[in-house]
């Protein structure tokens, strides 16, 4: 595809801009490694979205900081490989799946494993081709060559070798234990994918009545419906309240049963009547006491959350009525005496916001201690160790790694990699193995799937075909070199690939870790379906192009912060890309007809040119150095200060001298500089705003097919001419003080003026004689005097600026009289402003009775009314003078 060769149109247009050059970028496979030994590599796995969806402004910020890194260090020289992918995301796919089906009645039972998964595949592919689709609309140069998903063929056999290696490492165990259930869904959750939310609930006090008759034991519980399933009653050891029961029978309420009182030092003899109820299936402290007392686990529930046969005549209620019911009962037979509030954390499932229940169950389990030390451990090495940014996160990471309980990673699911274990369907027998025994009649799979963290936890090197190291692109692409992602997932994903990684590779799975925060509204709210303030980045990019949206999003915020969209704030990037295209416009119209053999500006440099190239030059160090740690917004201000107000507000205007003068080697010499300097911005901009750039960049006179393959602007230190930059700022500095005086005093640019200057020294004297001409064409002088001792008129505005100071007569700015009548008038109009608010103010009915917000206002517009009219005074006193 060849781009457009046309002049730029006279408006910034973004849907114009952007149509059709993501295609021009995959044709010409600007984005696929190239293997190239000749270039240091460097790669960068994309986190890898869900299935389950579309995309969302947090994916369009992560994504662009990605994109950002991996463009510039493919402009650095570097063989770059940004790789793609997506997750299966069991839980939440699987309920995706499940809720289409029910919309046509039916149930993933009603079709069997097999049909329910070819539903699955056929969402993942819908929703893959819509992923792809913002992909291109971000611009995100992806090496879709290489291309990956959890559940292919590759990643499926790395998560066997996994598993089957920690298994045989006894690392990975089965057993039957307590872990986060999840009724709605129906499966276990690991800790992480547990949200405490705080919430106002009950203590219920209950009597156990001693079966020997002499009396009752108090204990107290939050969750009266698993009363059903205790086993025990526990005091301390120590409590001398209980000595003489330890060992004693009470009868469990309602059900009949017999349970013993034990003694255990877990026991917070402090903490209520210093007794509790146990419940081993039902809770994990509980199970951690009844494998110590040996005692039995009675499970009362189904995986649903109703009650099962153990429940008695409450079998069939779900948990919550089950509750409400059950305290009815215990207040009629007078077990419950009392009832108090208790606000406390209740843990919900992070995929379907159901309440999580303690549960009894059989599950598989990654043993983390050794894991966890490993990982730590190599932290502690320069060498060895993966680089946050910023560096506190490393601290939320080895905080969590020092705490880590036993990860639960089956899932009852269909939707996910199968476990890959076998039982015997006599003997019982566990096989653990790729494929199955050669005896499958005998066997019976393990229903359950892998937890989707347990196959995420691979990608960076997953992704990379492990296990096969002899592989040369796993050799050549890992380990990665950063990975961006949002401080949200540092437990789920991050620690979890870093000890994988150094298990399996043992090599850190990236070098760098740039954390960012998440995006919030406008008001620093959290983004959600209920408060319906999210952001669609696919709307965003209709209004205003990707280029307003990356822009805002790399600049936005600092590394680790939150983000706030603002609307306001991607119409101002808008505006400066319109900046950037009308500058374009005024170079490309002085560049007809140039070819990059023309360019040439070694001879004939004004001081604008010296300055321009010298300002240049500490732009690209500043972004480089800015860039380089990941701080983008201070790239980006940098970039935006050197565009707006340095190339486009002086130094195109300055240019216009010698292009609209007689002076043809001066004239080249601008054009040339014209050229180079918006070459170099359009290249240090690319990675943010790539779509405009490739745009304006085709319209230069440049070697080259795409600005993507473009080489990176370098510090050229032959272009640099402190003293000419110097002089520089003074002009300017004289420029803006005349401009300012003019604002103050209401006297138009057109209207030409007297304008003394009086300097330091002669070098000042000679600097300035000899830029005059930029004095008197951008002041609008009628007569400039420049020398070390100047006549100072009587009445005169002034401003001092380094090595000069500058006289303006007041006789030919305004006509003194005239504005002394003005400046009488406003002050009077100020002093009766003042007056009134100071007697509102001072009555005790408006103080007292008027909302704080409005006194408070009032206050402020006073204040305000007092230093205007202290202002105009000031002036007053000037012109009497």
């Amino acid at each position: 595809m060849e781009l457009n060769k046309h002049n730029l149109p006279p408006k910034y247009d973004s849907t114009a801009v952007e149509e059709g050059r993501y295609q021009y970028w995959i044709d010409g496979k600007f984005f696929e490694a190239k293997n190239d030994e000749t270039k240091p590599p460097y790669t960068i796995v994309i986190p890898p979205p869900n299935v389950t969806g579309k995309l969302h402004i947090g994916h369009a910020w992560d994504t662009t900081l990605q994109d950002i890194v991996t463009r510039m260090k493919r402009m650095q020289g570097y063989d770059v490989l940004y790789l793609p992918g997506m997750d299966h995301a069991g839980i939440a796919t699987q309920a995706k799946v499940e809720a289409k089906l029910k919309e046509s009645g039916i149930s993933r039972y009603d079709l069997g494993r097999e049909k329910f998964l070819d539903k699955a595949w056929e969402w993942k592919e819908e929703y893959a081709s819509f992923i792809r689709k913002q992909w291109e609309k971000m611009g995100l140069g992806l090496d879709y060559s290489r291309e990956r998903f959890t559940l292919d063929d590759g990643l499926s056999e790395a998560v066997k070798e996994v598993f089957i290696k920690l298994y045989e490492e006894k690392l990975i165990y089965r057993g039957e234990y307590i872990i986060n259930w999840d009724p709605q869904t129906k499966t276990a959750l690991s800790d992480i994918e547990v949200i405490h939310e705080d919430v106002m609930g009950h203590f219920y006090h209950m009597k156990y009545p001693l079966k020997d008759g002499t009396g009752h034991i108090e204990i107290a519980t939050t969750r009266p419906e698993t009363m059903l399933g205790d086993t025990a009653v526990a005091v301390h050891p120590k409590d001398e309240r209980y000595q003489h029961l330890i060992g004693k029978k009470v009868i469990l309420p309602i059900v009949g049963r017999e349970i013993e009182i034990v003694a255990d030092d877990y026991v917070d003899m402090d903490f209520g009547s210093g007794a509790v109820k146990i419940t081993p299936a039902h809770d994990p402290n509980d199970f951690e006491i009844g494998n110590r007392h040996n005692l039995a686990r009675v499970l009362v529930m189904h995986e649903d959350g109703t009650m099962n046969a153990n429940a008695g005549k409450y079998e069939g209620l779900d948990r919550f009525e089950c509750r409400k019911q059950i305290v009815k009962d215990l207040q009629d037979e007078g077990v419950l005496f009392k009832i108090e509030e208790h606000m406390h954390a209740v843990g919900h499932s992070e995929r379907s916001g159901a309440v999580v229940e303690p549960y009894l169950s059989t599950q598989w389990f990654v043993k983390m201690q050794p894991l966890a030390e490993a990982a730590v451990k190599a932290q502690a090495n320069e060498d060895e160790k993966v680089q946050f940014v910023p560096e506190r996160f490393e601290g939320t990471f080895l905080r969590w790694m020092d705490n880590i309980r036993d990860w639960c990673i089956s899932r009852q699911l269909w939707w996910g990699h199968r476990i890959p274990a076998w039982y015997h369907k006599e003997t019982g027998e566990i096989y653990v193995g790729k494929e199955a025994p050669a005896d499958i009649e005998n066997w019976n799979q393990d229903e359950d799937v892998l937890d989707t963290w347990f196959s995420s936890a691979l990608w960076p090197f997953s992704t990379l075909n492990w296990p096969d190291i002899d592989d040369e692109e796993f050799k050549r692409y890992f380990p990665t070199n950063a990975l961006v992602t949002g401080y949200d997932i540092i437990f789920f994903w991050v620690a979890r690939m870093i000890f994988q990684s150094k298990h399996f590779t043992n090599e850190r799975p990236f070098d760098d870790v740039l954390i960012h925060g998440l995006v919030r509204d406008a008001d620093g709210r959290k983004m959600s379906k209920s408060l319906g303030n999210g952001v669609d980045p696919m709307d965003v990019i209709e209004k205003y192009g990707a280029d307003s949206l990356r822009y805002f999003l790399a600049t936005g915020s600092t590394p680790g912060q939150d983000l706030r969209f603002q609307w306001e704030k991607v119409e101002s990037t808008w505006n400066f890309i319109n900046k950037i295209w009308n500058a374009s416009r005024f170079v490309l119209m002085h560049a007809e007809g140039m070819t990059p053999e023309d360019i040439d500006f070694s001879e004939n440099r004004n001081v604008s040119d010296e300055w321009i190239l010298t300002r240049l030059n500490e732009t690209i160090a500043l972004v480089n150095k800015n860039t380089e740690r990941y701080d983008f917004g201070e790239a980006g201000r940098h970039l935006y200060n050197f565009i707006w107000d340095e190339f486009c507000d002086w130094y195109i205007e300055m240019a216009k001298l010698p292009l609209f003068g007689e002076d043809e080697k001066a004239k080249q010499t601008t054009r040339s500089v014209l050229v180079y300097v918006l070459d170099q911005i359009l290249r240090m901009l690319h990675p943010m705003m790539p779509f405009v750039t490739e745009e304006i960049w085709q319209h230069l006179p440049r070697e080259g097919e795409s600005i993507t393959v473009a080489s990176w602007p370098e510090v050229k230190e032959q272009d640099m001419n402190p003293a000419a930059a110097e002089e520089m700022k003074r002009l300017i500095s004289i420029i803006r003080s005349v401009r300012n005086i003019r604002s103050e005093v209401d006297t138009p640019m057109s209207k030409p003026i007297e304008l003394l200057i009086q300097v330091d020294n002669v070098d000042v004297k000679t600097a300035l004689t000899t830029q005059s001409h930029y004095i008197e064409k951008f002041c609008n002088t009628e007569s400039l005097t420049i020398d070390t001792k100047v006549t100072i008129p009587e009445k005169a505005m002034s401003a001092v600026i380094t090595g000069a100071e500058l006289f303006l007569p007041l006789e030919g700015l305004i006509d003194i009289a005239k504005e002394m009548a003005r400046l009488t008038q406003e002050f009077e109009k100020l002093t009766k402003e003042v007056e009134r608010i100071e007697k509102k103010l001072s009555n005790p009915g408006f103080v007292s009775k008027a909302p704080e917000k409005v006194v408070k206002e009032e206050q402020r517009k006073m204040q305000d009314y007092i230093e205007k009219r202290e202002k105009v005074a000031a002036r007053m006193k000037e012109l009497n003078q």
